[in-house]
């Protein structure tokens, strides 16, 4: 038995035909920086008493099932949390493919993830687990990543893998370089940073089981929100935040024709902010906005992912 470092772990993913069924092929290794998807299962103390002034042994609660993964934005294995979070995309075109994901879905796909320590060995086969949070900076400089909040039912553990050979994506990843923002169409100028935020908020089906697993997880009500740093220049969003009038917002990354992400929200509602004059340096302004369907009941966002990957 060896240590395991985190530079020899591998994460593996496939999309599951029944829920909290681990699937027996399909796995697709995805790249990520870090993650703490794990199960826990606290002890509570022992209350009772005429047992002496030390007490007696603790009571097992429930299972919880959830954790953060860091990813890379990239061309390709992005897309399977995208279809994770929005549901299974429309897919159009040969060679360059164009995939379509819309919010808006009820009845979104569930995922089984297997983490891998194979020097310990250690494989960690997390069922039932889906999408509930989606978020990402945009800044001028640096790497970008998104983080991905997901909830799951239950997980086994054992010493091989129960993910076979998954299929590998070759890594063709976005750089914060490669990305712009839009406001109805035009570039939107002197944005120091832009963070999104979207969110399933998953309800929890919380039912008694033999073996202290979740029932499930049922879409709710999904929000989209963020915040839109600015160097104040004009005063046209702070006009939009006084009138109460929405604006389309298009965050989007290219690196060329055959690989690129747009992620559209065509209804924003910008707050008014509170600026402040902080110094004799430049002032800022800080927009957290909110996102909503459309006027005939479209959905809130799109993200539009073109690569050559022939599915998800």
């Amino acid at each position: 038995m060896a240590r395991n470092q985190g530079a020899d772990t591998f994460m593996a993913l496939a999309f599951e035909t029944t829920y909290g069924v681990a699937p027996v092929s399909g796995f697709r290794q995805m790249p990520y920086a870090s993650t703490s998807l794990d199960t826990e299962q606290p002890l509570l103390a022992n209350e009772l008493l005429g047992f002496g002034r030390d007490p007696i042994d603790p009571t097992k609660d429930v299972i919880t099932t959830d954790g953060d993964v860091v990813v890379p934005i990239d061309a390709d294995a992005f897309g399977n949390w995208l279809k994770l979070g929005f549901g299974s995309p429309t897919t159009t075109g040969t060679g360059t493919l164009t995939h379509v994901f819309t919010s808006g879905d009820w009845d979104l796909p569930s995922v089984s993830i297997e983490t891998q320590m194979p020097q310990v060995p250690k494989f960690s086969m997390y069922s039932g687990v889906k999408l509930n949070q989606l978020s990402w900076t945009m800044q001028r400089g640096g790497l970008l990543t998104a983080t991905v909040g997901l909830i799951g039912q239950k997980d086994d553990i054992d010493t091989a893998t129960a993910a076979g050979t998954p299929t590998t994506y070759a890594m063709n990843r976005f750089g914060n370089f490669n990305g712009s923002v839009a406001r109805n169409g035009s570039a939107l100028g002197n944005v120091v940073s832009a963070q999104v935020t979207y969110n399933n908020n998953l309800d929890i089906i919380e039912v008694i089981r033999a073996d202290g697993a979740i029932g499930g997880l049922d879409a709710s009500m999904a929000t989209l929100s963020g915040q839109i740093v600015t160097r104040f220049d004009s005063q046209t969003l702070l006009t939009q935040a006084i009138d109460g009038v929405s604006c389309s917002l298009t965050f989007a990354f290219t690196i060329s024709a055959s690989a690129s992400l747009t992620v559209a929200i065509p209804r924003v509602f910008l707050p008014k902010p509170r600026i402040a004059i902080e110094g004799p340096a430049g002032i800022q302004a800080t927009f957290d906005w909110q996102a909503a369907q459309q006027t005939n009941g479209g959905p809130m966002v799109t993200a539009t992912l073109v690569n050559s990957t022939e599915s998800y």
